[in-house]
């Protein structure tokens, strides 16, 4: 069972918040299911129950997800439940757990646990080996109904005992491959309900009976039989329902491929020797070596070495990325050229390999709010089935008896029989009824869709996430960590002798170690990438509130701050002031730098923006969605950054404090527009909330993450397009699956109704009808397994 509990703060003067467990979350395994008038029933059976929050069921992943109070209800009482309604239930043992969308204490998750549980894996071989029984069954149905089918069109009526052998042949059709639809129907029918195996059943079993009554009492309703009916029902009916369970494995490829991910042993140091160990052993703290070629065992943080890691399968982003000491380190990502010693921080559960498989399990068991038509007409869909194949049986009786609508001039005896007619008839409504298209239509799209996604580094919480965020016309990006690296960097090094700027940006460096200062380290930190070698700290440091700093550094006296600091000290920064102006009104940060009195140049710092920020928004306005940039930031900053990024300047959103953010979304809201905001801080939380569709950068905050609709892994905005591109390409394969699903049983139910009236499908109707039963539900998935081509490259009309 996959528990899950969501706390709720209350807030009061004390500091800590109060933790109070409100609900659970029971993640449970079914058994069954065939259609989705089943998915309907557990759900509406579960509901029932008191202290039941909600219910949902996914007939695609065979899954009940279960929102409930604990004090009130319990796990038992639903396993009970769905055994009541005529199916099986099993608990899955999944550790998970959600970020609370506040500082509210949680328990943390288990260290050392595997990402596949025993239950799980229990029902992954169980479904394997129901494929392999499937295609047996399939085996025997073929190799018998083919002989049936060979002598009923071309050797009827040639030989002594000829129906004799027809029934011998039909028998073990019948009864053993039809038996999962008789045994469904059986179960069904002990609790006063009906599905898709009723429906089977009924039809095979009328054929049948008709085929036996024919054989032994020729005198009742003539000699006609239809034994290559019965048999074709069976065999193709089952041929769909296994083609069908084939494709809903490969829907659900994502998963098995981020599990394949995990590295299966580790190198770790005990004692100070190093010795391999399953995964599972792993704990929190333990010090891993991590060789060229191998997979990072765990997350971490790197403790020594130097190396680039491919972090592709993680965030989707193909660029190696370079990892030194204090780097942290991504589980199931692959150590390419040096060697690698790391300390494990989350392991088991808690990594962020196993948070991405849990919200995409999560997000494929979910439902979309476009699926609630589908699902209104199957929970009536198969009594209505068997109420309009007994009219049709009735009126083409009426028909034939009163008023003799047939006549046997160039009839076959059964085409002229009006009892077989009727029966013929009935049976080809109830044959090619298909209430398993219109359940498979949302989930199976919406799995495929949210498993692509998760492959390139886009998290998606669920079907309604999907839906909402498709419609999206208006995008509001907060500026700082999503457009920008949210971390100042070195943009700009002037100096007046341009053969000693290396010499200055070292000295200025190594000034500025001793400042803890943001900016300060953004120049470190910049002088450092830039290969130079800082040698020794200040042996004298001021800092200067508000203007900068004075420092000796190698028997050099700098001075480092604003063109004030610099004229309060009688030194002329006027050789600069062009530059500095320039620089400045790009939103970037100027220090004039002075060594021993005299003028040396000029060092500029800014938040800069991501790689691909701009190539974002230009895709984003490609595809008719309005951009807008929102930051508290002042107004020339802003501009500097949106004109950086192409963001038109009324769309600048500045100086905006956090708490208002939430309200700028209502206010574009309130002009008719759907809003995306996009954010990654702890105070975006709030307007992640408000918007119609939350996108939480993978590199911000727990918080927003948890309050957000999409996370983008990689945290930049070029997956921002992809993610919309993905959504649209997925609603439309929905709308498709659900129209195919409508369109084929509103054309085909009333064509068998009228199929005594269509010469070629008078007597074989109900052959006809069983081929696109089984094809029906094939197409669905097919339909949502395009979606697998769906690739960065690709432009959302081209799914």
């Amino acid at each position: 069972m996959a528990t899950e509990t969501r706390q709720q703060t209350q807030t009061n003067t004390e500091p800590t918040p109060v933790t109070i467990v409100a609900e659970e979350r029971a993640v449970f395994a079914l058994e069954g299911m065939t259609c989705a008038s089943c998915a309907i029933r557990i759900e509406k059976g579960l509901k029932k129950l008191p202290g039941i929050l909600d219910a949902q069921v996914n007939l695609a992943t065979e899954r009940a997800t279960v929102t409930y109070q604990p004090g009130v209800t319990g796990i038992e009482q639903m396993l009970t439940k769905v055994d009541a309604v005529g199916y099986k239930a099993t608990p899955l043992e999944q550790s998970t757990a959600i970020v609370p969308p506040s500082s509210a204490e949680v328990i943390p998750p288990k260290t050392h646990a595997a990402l596949v549980s025993p239950q799980e894996d229990a029902q992954n071989k169980r479904k394997a080996a129901e494929i392999i029984h499937k295609r047996n069954l399939l085996l025997l149905g073929i190799v018998l109904s083919l002989p049936v089918v060979i002598l009923s069109m071309f050797f009827m009526n040639r030989f002594p005992g000829e129906n004799y052998l027809l029934l011998a042949l039909t028998t073990p059709v019948w009864a053993i491959v039809g038996w999962e639809f008789h045994r469904g129907a059986l179960k069904t029918l002990r609790h006063a309900s009906a599905n898709m195996d009723t429906l089977v059943s009924l039809g095979s079993t009328a054929a049948y009976v008709m085929s036996i009554v024919a054989t032994f009492f020729p005198s009742i309703i003539g000699g006609i039989t239809f034994y290559d009916t019965t048999a074709l029902i069976v065999t193709l009916i089952f041929l769909g329902k296994y083609l069908e369970a084939r494709a809903k494995g490969q829907t659900n490829d994502a998963i098995r491929k981020l599990i394949g991910l995990q590295a299966k042993t580790a190198h770790v140091m005990r004692d100070g020797q190093e010795i391999e160990q399953p995964i599972e052993q792993v704990q929190v703290n333990d010090e891993l070596v991590v060789r060229p070629g191998e997979k990072i065992p765990v997350d971490g943080l790197t403790l020594s070495g130097h190396s680039t890691v491919d972090e592709s399968m993680i965030t989707g982003e193909s660029i190696p990325v370079e990892k030194t000491e204090g780097d942290a380190l991504i589980g199931a990502t692959i150590n390419q050229r040096g060697l690698l010693h790391m300390r494990a921080t989350k392991v088991g559960t808690d990594t962020v390999l196993a948070s991405i498989i849990r919200m995409v399990e999560q997000a494929q068991g979910s439902k979309a709010p476009i699926q609630r038509l589908a699902d209104s007409i199957s929970s009536i869909f198969v009594p209505t089935v068997l109420i309009i194949a007994s009219l049709t049986f009735i009126a083409w009786a009426i028909m034939g008896n009163v008023f003799h609508l047939y006549s046997s001039s160039g009839m076959s005896a059964s085409a002229s029989n009006p009892w077989i007619v009727a029966i013929v008839a009935a049976v080809a409504v109830l044959v090619v009824a298909c209430p398993c298209a219109l359940g498979l239509a949302t989930p199976t799209a919406i799995m495929v869709g949210t498993g692509k996604g998760a492959e390139q580094g886009i998290l998606i919480k669920g079907g309604e996430s999907l839906e909402r965020i498709q419609a999206v016309q208006a995008v509001l990006l907060d500026k700082t960590g999503t457009i920008t690296r949210g971390k100042p960097a070195i943009t700009d090094v002037i100096a007046l002798v341009e053969s000693k700027r290396d010499e200055m940006l070292r000295l200025t460096a190594e000034a500025e170690q001793g400042s803890e200062h943001p900016l300060a380290s953004a120049i470190v930190d910049g002088a450092k990438m830039q290969g130079l070698l800082l040698q020794s700290y200040p042996q004298q440091f001021t800092a200067l509130a508000g203007r900068g700093l004075e420092a000796q550094v190698e028997e050099h006296t700098l001075l480092i701050g604003t063109h004030a600091l610099l004229s309060d000290y009688q030194i002329d920064g006027s050789p600069l002031q062009e530059q500095r102006e320039r620089l400045e009104k790009q939103g970037k940060t100027t220090m004039l730098v002075a060594i021993d009195g005299t003028l040396a140049g000029m060092v500029a710092v800014a938040d800069t923006v991501k790689p691909g920020s701009a190539e974002a928004v230009k895709h984003l306005q490609e595809q008719g969605i309005s951009v807008w940039m929102i930051t508290g930031d002042n107004r020339r900053t802003a501009q500097a950054i949106a004109a950086q990024v192409g963001i038109a300047p009324e769309h600048v959103l500045a100086e905006v404090l956090p708490e208002d953010k939430a309200n700028q979304v209502k206010r574009l809201q309130e002009q008719g527009l759907v809003v995306a905001f996009a954010g990654d801080g702890i105070n975006d939380a709030p307007a992640l909330v408000q918007a119609d569709a939350g996108i939480a950068m993978g590199t911000g905050t727990d918080v927003a993450i948890e309050a957000a609709d999409i996370t983008l892994v990689k945290g930049n905005l070029r997956s921002m397009a992809t993610a919309l591109a993905l959504s649209r390409a997925t609603m439309r394969t929905i709308k498709q699956n659900l129209f195919w699903a409508f369109a084929y049983n509103v054309v085909l139910i009333p064509t068998a109704i009228l199929s005594p009236m269509i010469p070629f499908l008078r007597e074989q109707a109900p052959i006809f009808a069983a081929a696109a039963m089984a094809l029906s539900s094939v197409t669905v998935v097919s339909n949502s397994l395009r979606l697998r081509r769906f690739g960065r490259q690709h432009e959302s009309s081209r799914i």
